[in-house]
């Protein structure tokens, strides 16, 4: 089935950040094939213009380059950091690791607050710009504890992107920037866990996400919203 979105407009411009992770990949495959948009550019570590979020020097220097080519009507930010080599989620706080925490904050929360500062003077005035967060950033629907370093900075992720919507909103009331929870997808992000069994196919939650997005408002700017469109309480 052809993925169409309707509310930017025909022969919308496409900008994907973080464009080589199973979210990035699925969300450019879905905007090739839909006949309503007329140019996607992908922006990543390997991309032709790079653009690496634990180097801000890249992001402004990506923005400056493909400025020429703005404004676009969407813009997606597919990237976060939950482990790699030398990151764990922490279980208790005995385990935090300065190290490891400011790198999970850097790529979730300094990285695109960058992003956010260089890239939303390129989105149109009816546009709309996306930023992949996750409900365990809510700090009221902390039941379980743990991840602290996660949990923290999606948490100041959310508080960036209400921040930068109510001034965003001041000069363009017609524009959306919206804090996106994908849900649990297939990729090296959810791997190594428990919830991966059940997640889903990264192409379903891109066209759900693009869906929220489709059908969102300038009233929604600045909030936390679930795949499936139900808002997310701070």
């Amino acid at each position: 089935m052809t993925l169409r979105m309707h509310s930017l407009g025909r022969n919308y411009r496409a900008l994907v950040i973080g464009s080589s992770g199973a979210l990035g990949q699925a969300f450019c495959q879905h905007l090739r094939s839909d006949p309503n948009c007329a140019l996607i550019n992908e922006l990543g570590r390997s991309t032709a213009i790079p653009l690496d979020l634990e180097e801000p020097n890249s992001i402004s220097a990506a923005a400056a380059s493909l400025s020429s080519s703005a404004p676009y009507q969407l813009i997606l930010l597919a990237t976060g950091l939950l482990h790699r080599e030398g990151v764990e989620p922490e279980k208790s706080l005995k385990t935090i690791n300065p190290d490891a925490l400011q790198s999970v904050f850097q790529v979730n929360a300094l990285g695109p607050a960058i992003v956010m500062r260089e890239f939303l003077p390129l989105l149109d005035t009816h546009g709309a710009m996306a930023v992949m967060s996750a409900r365990v950033g809510s700090i009221s629907d902390n039941r379980l504890g743990g991840w602290y370093a996660y949990r923290a900075s999606k948490a100041a992720l959310n508080m960036l992107i209400k921040t930068a919507a109510i001034e965003h909103g001041r000069r363009h009331p017609n524009a959306r920037l919206l804090s996106l929870h994908p849900g649990t997808v297939q990729s090296d992000l959810s791997h190594p866990f428990r919830g991966a069994r059940a997640a889903r196919p990264a192409k379903q939650a891109a066209a759900e996400l693009l869906s929220v997005i489709d059908h969102s408002s300038p009233n929604d700017s600045g909030g936390l919203f679930a795949y499936d469109g139900k808002r997310i309480e701070w």
